[in-house]
């Protein structure tokens, strides 16, 4: 099971912490994902860590602004969210799993509930 927080209302430009809790499966065994969906959109890759926290993969509309990372002792992955814009806008998603390719949704098997974010202009 997942649980995202840190979502809330930010101004642009400004910056959020989304932090993705594991419990009840074997973490630091799976990939974790970052995924939103805006309003009327379809949901989209974000970010993703590979198991060992070495490999970080990021979609172009956010690189360089936000970072994601993740502490396997303490089961949690974190985006660092910065120079927030408001087509950042929407409710944020944390995903676990083994997909191939990590850009693509349905290759993971768990997801977390999810945390909305709103950025005004």
């Amino acid at each position: 099971q997942l649980q995202a927080s840190g979502g809330g209302l930010v101004q642009a430009g400004g910056s959020l912490r989304l932090s993705c809790a594991a419990s009840g499966v074997t973490y630091s065994r799976y990939d974790m994902g970052w995924f939103r969906r805006a309003p009327g959109k379809e949901r989209e890759f974000v970010a993703a860590i590979r198991t060992s926290g070495a490999s970080l993969f990021y979609a172009d509309s956010v690189k360089g602004r936000f970072a994601v990372s993740r502490d396997n002792a303490k089961n949690t992955v974190d985006l660092q969210m910065n120079s927030l814009k408001p087509e950042d806008t929407a409710v944020y998603y944390c995903a676990a799993g083994r997909p191939l390719d990590l850009r693509v949704p349905n290759l993971y098997a768990y997801w977390g509930q999810g945390t909305l974010v709103t950025v005004s202009s």
